[in-house]
């Protein structure tokens, strides 16, 4: 047996070489309440709390994975996003909190719309499905198809959604071979591949060695390859009011909007994310 207080600072200590005070920090914090079902607040009331030997080598296996630098979502299995809990492995991104900008930009331009009418919405790359999910969950009337090229992530996908008690309906589909969509749509969003291979120097190891290449990268010379094909699906596909919305690389904003412009697409607006980035765009069709 060891005081949980004890195992803390040794926790800490361990991972001091490759993540800051705060980060390790707050790595222990999310498994003790993740795995030990104890709050920050109960350990803060009770600093004599112990570990039993069982749950002591539970935590080494942890650490050991932490210090290969797998994220702490793909450890756990779960992330938060948009007040939800979303199951996590290798085969979908860790949801950002960039993407729940994006979501509540969407939620809060058609919450109203959607007590007169029925909205149709496609997401395109759903990964997790954590945007469609969260969606159908903050925009009623809603009804949502998700399409994503990996079985594997739809197979999570479908797990989310049924834990979250929502209906989406998820469809195995590679975007840049689809020339047709079944239905017009009063919303299209997606957060395609955007990271140029050039950047690769700006992702930090954990997220290059653990997340699914598929979901973050595109050739240099051809960067907005989902852009362009999801637009000009857009136009074809989305009802008169309908709205586009993109997920972007943030050095692409102006080349993204002229793309848009260049497609035939109207009322184009981009907007920074909370760290000043350009990192979402939208636009329709008049």
């Amino acid at each position: 047996m060891i005081k949980i207080k004890e195992y803390k600072n040794s926790f800490i200590n361990s991972l001091l070489p490759f993540y800051d005070k705060m980060e390790a920090e707050s790595f222990f914090y999310l498994i003790l309440e993740s795995r030990n079902q104890i709050k920050r607040v109960d350990l803060a009331l009770d600093v004599d709390k112990e570990f039993s030997e069982d749950e002591i080598s539970n935590w080494n296996i942890i650490l050991e994975k932490l210090k290969r630098q797998i994220p702490v979502q793909y450890i756990l299995g779960t992330t938060e996003f948009y007040g939800s809990k979303f199951l996590v492995d290798e085969n979908v991104l860790i949801p950002r909190p960039e993407t729940e900008e994006l979501v509540d930009w969407i939620v809060k331009l058609n919450s109203n719309l959607s007590k007169t009418q029925i909205l149709k919405i496609l997401d395109i790359g759903t990964g997790s499905g954590c945007i469609a999910i969260s969606l159908a969950k903050n925009i009623l009337n809603s009804e949502v198809i998700a399409v994503d090229i990996s079985e594997k992530a739809l197979a999570i996908a479908q797990k989310n959604a049924i834990s979250n008690k929502v209906k989406v309906t998820f469809l195995q589909k590679n975007i840049l071979e689809t020339n047709h969509l079944d239905h017009k749509f009063d919303i299209i969003v997606s957060n395609p591949p955007y990271v140029r291979k050039l950047e690769r120097a700006e992702i930090k190891s954990n997220v290059l060695e653990n997340e699914p290449h598929l979901a973050l990268f595109v050739s240099d010379n051809d960067p907005l390859i989902f852009y362009k094909k999801i637009a000009e699906l857009a136009f074809a596909h989305l009802n008169p009011n309908g709205q586009l919305f993109f997920e972007i690389n943030q050095y692409l904003g102006k080349e993204t909007q002229d793309l848009l412009e260049s497609i035939g697409l109207k009322n184009i607006e981009l907007r920074k994310d909370i760290y000043g980035n350009d990192r979402m765009i939208t636009c329709n069709l008049h």
